[in-house]
C-alpha cells in the first residue's frame, strides 16, 4: 500500500505537482457541461446576466427593496444580493457535488497511481469558473450603474482566498464521507438550502437583532460574504485582524479535510 502523506506541505505540493492534470480535467468538466447546446460555453455568461436582470426587476422595481439608506439607485439591492449569491453559489456548488465526487470516478479509484486528492481541486476550479463569469457580469453592471469601480476590487483575490481554502476542506471531507455513507448527498442538499437563508445573502448583518448576531457568525460564510461585498461594492478595505483570523480558520478546515480524505481513501476501493 502506498504511503499517503497528510502533511500541510503535501496539501500544497500535490496541486502544484499535478497542476497540468488539474487544468485539463477542469477544462474538460466545463466544456462537457455545455457540450451539445447551441450556445455552448456562452451559457456560463448568459445565465448570470439573466439572473441579475431578474433580481434588478423583482427587488428594485416590484418590491422597491433597499439595503440600507435609500441612495436612489434602483439596482443597488440587486447588486448587493447578487454579490452574496456569487459567494454562496461557489461554496454550495462544490458542497453539493462533493458527496458524489469520488463515486462518479470509480475508474480513478482503481488506479493506484492516480492522485485522487486533486478531484476537489477540479470541482473547485469548475465552481470558480462559474463564479468568475458571474463576477464579470457584476463588474460590468457596476460600471454601468456607478460609472466607476472601487479601487478595493483589487483586493478581491485576498478576500476570496479564505473562501477557497474552506471550500476545499469541506469538499475533501464530504467527498470521502460520501463514499461510505450514500445518504450524505441528500443531507448536504438540505443543509446548503438552509445555509442560504442562514447567511447574509438576502439581508444585512446589521438588520439582525443584536442578541442574535453572534449566532450568525458561527456560519463561516457570513464574514466572507460581507468582506466580498465590501471590496466589490462599498470600497471598504477588509479588517486585517478579521481577515487573518478567517484565513487561519479556513486553512485549518482545509487541512482537517485533507487529512480525513488521505486517511480514509485506502478504503474507497472496498466499498465501490
Amino acid at each position: 500500500m502506498r504511503n499517503l502523506s497528510c502533511s500541510p506541505i503535501e496539501m500544497i505540493a500535490s496541486p502544484l505537482r499535478n497542476r497540468n492534470l488539474i487544468r485539463e480535467m477542469t477544462k474538460r468538466e466545463i466544456v462537457g457541461r455545455y457540450r451539445g447546446s447551441a450556445l455552448g460555453i456562452i451559457w456560463s455568461l448568459f445565465n448570470p446576466m439573466l439572473l441579475l436582470a431578474v433580481y434588478t426587476f423583482v427587488f428594485s422595481v416590484v418590491f422597491k427593496a433597499r439595503w440600507g439608506a435609500d441612495t436612489g439607485s434602483k439596482g443597488e439591492f440587486a447588486v448587493i444580493l447578487f454579490a452574496g449569491m456569487i459567494v454562496y453559489g461557489l461554496f454550495a456548488e462544490c458542497l453539493n457535488h462533493a458527496p458524489s465526487l469520488v463515486l462518479s470516478h470509480p475508474n480513478y479509484v482503481k488506479k493506484v497511481v492516480f492522485p485522487l486528492e486533486i478531484l476537489p481541486w477540479v470541482a473547485l476550479g469548475v465552481a470558480l469558473f462559474h463564479a468568475a463569469m458571474s463576477a464579470l457580469v457584476l463588474v460590468i453592471f457596476l460600471l454601468f450603474l456607478n460609472q466607476a469601480l472601487p479601487w478595493t476590487i483589487l483586493l478581491l483575490p485576498v478576500v476570496i482566498t479564505p473562501l477557497l481554502l474552506m471550500t476545499l476542506g469541506f469538499t475533501w471531507f464530504l467527498s470521502s464521507l460520501g463514499v461510505f455513507l450514500r445518504d450524505v448527498s441528500q443531507l448536504v442538499g438540505l443543509l446548503t438550502t438552509v445555509l442560504m437563508f442562514a447567511s447574509p445573502v438576502f439581508y444585512s448583518i446589521a438588520s439582525i437583532p443584536e442578541q442574535y448576531r453572534a449566532f450568525l457568525y458561527i456560519n463561516p460564510l457570513a464574514v466572507l460574504i460581507e468582506q466580498v461585498r465590501g471590496v466589490l461594492i462599498w470600497n471598504v478595505v477588509p479588517d486585517l485582524a478579521v481577515l487573518t483570523l478567517v484565513t487561519g480558520v479556513s486553512m485549518l478546515i482545509a487541512w482537517i479535510g485533507f487529512v480525513f480524505f488521505q486517511k480514509t481513501r485506502s478504503g474507497f476501493s472496498d466499498v465501490m
